[in-house]
């Protein structure tokens, strides 16, 4: 696996995992609603914590500074 997530990527996805898990213990969010965003929130932690996206690595996208300077 290839590291195609960058710090700003990881920081934003972190925050709004963070933000997520706030609306659910403050019952913001319900339901099938706090299910399918507790998904979401979970994929992005893994996400921000291996620094790899699947979607990311399909589409051919790559915010990693690190690796867009080894490219050039």
């Amino acid at each position: 696996m290839r590291k195609n997530v960058g710090k700003i990527d990881r920081i934003l996805r972190g925050a709004a995992a963070i933000i997520i898990i706030l609306l659910f213990l403050t019952k913001a969010i319900e339901g099938q609603t706090a299910i399918i965003f507790g998904i979401v929130a979970i994929a992005m932690v893994v996400t921000s914590l291996t620094s790899f996206c699947p979607c990311y690595a399909r589409l051919n996208i790559n915010t990693s500074a690190k690796n867009n300077k080894t490219e050039n």
